[in-house]
C-alpha cells in the first residue's frame, strides 16, 4: 500500500513539475528549424534596464504607460523588438548579453519599457484579451503549443510584427538553425502549433 501511495505521489508531482515549466523541454522542427524548446518559469523577471524606476505591475492589460514622458505604444514593443533580432538562443535567458529563451525575449522586451509580463509562457494563458487572428495587430502576442500540438498546452510565443499580404509574421526567439531571435511567418508548422494571439495592450492603441 505505502509502495502505490508513494508512486502516486511521485507521479503527480512530476506531472505538476512538467505544466508549470510550460514544456520546458520540448524540441520543435520546423522548414527553418532544428529544434525549439519552450521556456523555464524558475527565473525571475529581468529589471537591469530598468533602473530605480517601479515597474507596472498590469492584470493582463496595459492602459496609459509611459517612459521618460513618452507614452508606450505597440508600435514601440515590436521596434525595440526588432532590435534583437540575431541575438542567439540561451535556455532559461533573459540576458541579451547571452541570449533568450522564448519567453525570456518576451519579458526582456516588456522589462525595456518598465511592463511586468509572465516569465513563463504558459502564464500567458489567460492573460490579456484574445483575440481573432484576422485582427491581429503589431504589438499582439501570439501563443503556441509545444513539440506535441495534441497537448494543448502553451510552450511558445512571440510578438506579432507585421501583416502582410493576409499573412502574420512574428519575431522569437528560437533555438532552430537561426538560432536565435528572429521573424517567422505564420505558416504551415507553426499554423499546426497555433493556440492563440492575446492582446495586452488596451484597444485605444489601435483604435486610430
Amino acid at each position: 500500500m505505502n509502495k502505490i501511495l508513494t508512486g502516486t505521489f511521485l507521479f503527480f508531482s512530476i506531472t505538476k513539475a512538467i505544466v508549470l515549466t510550460g514544456c520546458a523541454n520540448e524540441n520543435d522542427n520546423d522548414a527553418n528549424s532544428d529544434k525549439q524548446s519552450g521556456d523555464t518559469i524558475a527565473i525571475a523577471a529581468n529589471t537591469a534596464d530598468t533602473g530605480n524606476a517601479e515597474l507596472s505591475k498590469v492584470p493582463g492589460m496595459i492602459n496609459n504607460i509611459e517612459k521618460i514622458g513618452q507614452k508606450i505604444e505597440p508600435d514601440s514593443i515590436v521596434a525595440f523588438a526588432k532590435t534583437l533580432i540575431g541575438i542567439p538562443y540561451l535556455y532559461a535567458s533573459t540576458n541579451p548579453a547571452k541570449g533568450f529563451d522564448c519567453s525570456g525575449f518576451i519579458t526582456y522586451v516588456f522589462n525595456h519599457f518598465n511592463i511586468m509580463v509572465p516569465r513563463s509562457s504558459v502564464d500567458f494563458t489567460n492573460y490579456g484579451r484574445t483575440i481573432y487572428s484576422n485582427d491581429a495587430k503589431p504589438g499582439d502576442l501570439i501563443l503556441f503549443t509545444g513539440t506535441d500540438s495534441t497537448i494543448q498546452v502553451v510552450g511558445h510565443m512571440g510578438i506579432i510584427e507585421s501583416k502582410k499580404e493576409g499573412l502574420l509574421y512574428f519575431i522569437h526567439a528560437t533555438s532552430g538553425k537561426a538560432k536565435g531571435v528572429v521573424i517567422s511567418p505564420l505558416e504551415k508548422y507553426y499554423r499546426s502549433r497555433f493556440v492563440k494571439v492575446i492582446r495586452v495592450f488596451a484597444e485605444e492603441f489601435f483604435n486610430k
